[in-house]
């Protein structure tokens, strides 16, 4: 059975745990690792070897080192396909990979056949289309949340990569890392609830009211576009099509409109809870269940409610 060679970023994400069971349908995974992740993690969820390559040569470069390596190692096993994270560097190594090897690239699928189809999500989740690379394997990046991740324990073997990293691919260089500060709540992309506030919620001291809930819930903050724009919420929470693409089990929309765009963020959520006074908005096509009624009424009684259950 052909490998399927899973690239692993620095830690083991959600994201990471998807592509493993994603992959197993695909064939024996294999996990590429750079720097330190927990292997111990990886092989619960199904990889059955590990690549690891480390030092600085390929960690303080950026991505091209990487995609060199991986280069390397699929010239070397033949893989039956390699997948990467749709996140800003799985885009970067993948691009450059494509580019290596002269294959096709598939970007932002949410499920991969075992013939290699893919499937993708496209026009602010309006049309799911089906894909294949004409060209080469499968060279495919997983969108985040895409499926449930499925543990499949494996004892894996250890392999470590010799890297030939030449010049051209030391041109950038990484002089500092910064580790960002994280507070109690869960990262908004893997959240299994998320509360997203818009421009309904009126400015940026209000939103300690969106706060507030996803805090009862144990959830995370999100933003809508229009509330990221407005200055309400940093950008890095924002939810929609050029925001961050979340799948939780709860979404609760406080003063969200539902545009086109957030809905392409969140639209795929389980259960979906809007708020808002416009009874015509059309995030009430989406959602579950929906309230019609001033948030700053409504959101205080459901955290009121919520404590006296706890």
């Amino acid at each position: 059975m052909a490998e399927v060679l899973v690239v692993v970023e620095a830690g083991v994400k959600k994201v990471t745990l998807e592509m493993l069971t994603i992959a197993r349908g695909l064939g024996e995974v294999s996990a590429v690792v750079f720097g330190e992740a927990d292997q111990a993690k990886l092989a619960e969820f199904g990889a059955a070897k590990i690549y690891t390559a480390s030092g600085a040569d390929v960690e303080d470069h950026g991505a091209a080192p990487k995609a060199t390596a991986i280069a390397e190692l699929v010239k070397n096993v033949q893989p039956a396909a390699v997948l990467l994270a749709s996140t800003q560097e799985g885009k970067e190594i993948a691009g450059r990979l494509a580019v290596k090897l002269d294959n096709g690239l598939l970007t932002d699928a949410v499920d991969l056949a075992a013939d290699g189809t893919a499937t993708q999500v496209v026009f602010a989740g309006s049309t799911i289309v089906k894909s294949k690379v004409t060209k080469g394997l499968p060279i495919v990046t997983i969108r985040p949340n895409s499926t449930t991740p499925v543990a499949a324990p494996a004892t894996p073997a250890v392999e470590a990569l010799t890297v030939a990293v030449s010049d051209s691919d030391k041109l950038a260089t990484v002089t500092q890392r910064v580790a960002e500060q994280k507070g109690s709540r869960p990262e908004l992309t893997e959240a299994g609830i998320v509360v997203s506030g818009g421009r309904g919620v009126g400015n940026a001291d209000n939103f300690k009211l969106v706060e507030e809930l996803a805090d009862l819930l144990g959830g995370a903050v999100g933003a809508s576009r229009a509330a990221v724009d407005s200055g309400y919420y940093p950008h890095q929470f924002q939810v929609g099509q050029t925001g961050k693409t979340v799948s939780p089990q709860l979404y609760v929309a406080l003063g969200i409109s539902g545009a086109i765009q957030h809905r392409a963020g969140m639209q795929t959520s389980k259960t979906i809870v809007a708020v808002n006074k416009d009874p015509e908005a059309p995030i009430f096509e989406l959602a579950d269940f929906g309230v019609v009624g001033d948030l700053f009424k409504v959101v205080p009684q459901a955290a009121d409610e919520i404590r006296k259950r706890k």
